[in-house]
């Protein structure tokens, strides 16, 4: 983790994004991280693409973590996030690179790969699989209670994460999100009461890992984040929502998210393979949501083979 460095790297607006990096290749990786999550939660894939002979990067999100927040929070849009990406590139002088996505993350990798296909060598992503623009198709099967519903209600989620600190904010979803059940709360009762205050953390996360989640989380608190999160679904003016780049997905067999409605024979069947044609899929057994951080060698081992096949 020492080897790790850290550098603000300016964009467009004036925001200034934190940046983790580690190696020196010629090919880089670009980590793109998830929500609650930030640069930290690729720290194992960071590691090992760099002793790998990669160059490993993974930024903050603008709002998120130590980078700054959006001159207006409130106008806060999935596309700054793309933006922000190309702008993350060009600072950088990297022409080219490979796009690592988790969750959210995943979103921001599958449209950048549509917009900006010239500047993508290749493609893994994690947990949710591509998906054309539009409502996702789930959502409507769902209950009321059902976590994205919920926290796409405007200040629904804000009044719900204001009863707690951040760091109690922070360990609730993490605990929530490494089940394997899908968070849905009951009528009278919000996101957050799902999770009983005495309940440890999953094994695989130290009390320093939390530490480190907390505390950037104090930062940043979860304006940008939940603004954006509301925006999310794609690009509508994408007129053909096709992955032409060479991709991996990884998903987790106890992922909360394969139990989402019609999600698992869409990808099982190969219907995913519509819009993304040259894609490998692994799955991971006992994989849950935070698959890379809880099985990081069962997420390294395919993601060092996928990359060394696209030199």
């Amino acid at each position: 983790m020492d080897q790790i460095q850290h550098k603000f790297i300016q964009v467009d607006d004036g925001v200034k994004l934190h940046v983790a990096e580690i190696g020196s290749g010629p090919s880089v990786v670009l980590f793109l991280h998830g929500f609650p999550e930030i640069w930290y939660s690729w720290r194992h894939q960071m590691i090992a693409v760099a002793k790998a002979g990669y160059r490993a990067i993974a930024p903050d999100y603008r709002g998120f973590g130590l980078s700054d927040p959006p001159p207006e929070p409130q106008k806060a849009n999935f596309a700054d996030f793309i933006t922000d990406v190309l702008a993350l590139l060009d600072a950088l002088s990297i022409p080219k690179v490979f796009l690592v996505g988790k969750d959210f993350g995943a979103s921001v990798v599958y449209y950048f790969a549509i917009l900006h296909k010239e500047r993508v060598t290749a493609i893994a992503t994690l947990g949710v699989p591509f998906r054309p623009p539009g409502p996702p198709p789930h959502h409507k099967l769902l209950p009321e209670g059902f976590y994205v519903t919920r926290w796409r209600e405007p200040g629904r989620a804000e009044a719900d994460f204001g009863r707690f600190d951040s760091k109690t904010v922070v360990r609730n979803i993490y605990i929530m999100f490494s089940r394997s059940e899908m968070p849905i709360a009951n009528e009278n009762q919000e996101i957050m009461d799902l999770v009983e205050p005495s309940t440890p953390l999953p094994s695989w996360m130290t009390e320093e890992d939390f530490a480190t989640y907390g505390a950037l989380y104090e930062k940043s608190g979860f304006e940008t984040a939940l603004q954006v999160y509301r925006a999310t679904g794609g690009s509508s003016n994408v007129q053909d929502p096709k992955i032409e780049v060479p991709a991996l997905f990884i998903m987790g067999e106890k992922d909360y998210v394969i139990k989402f409605p019609e999600t698992e024979d869409y990808i099982r069947s190969g219907r995913i393979k519509d819009f993304v044609p040259d894609l490998e899929i692994k799955y991971i057994p006992e994989g849950g949501h935070f698959v890379q951080e809880q099985f990081p060698d069962e997420v390294n081992q395919p993601l060092l083979s996928f990359l060394s096949r696209q030199a």
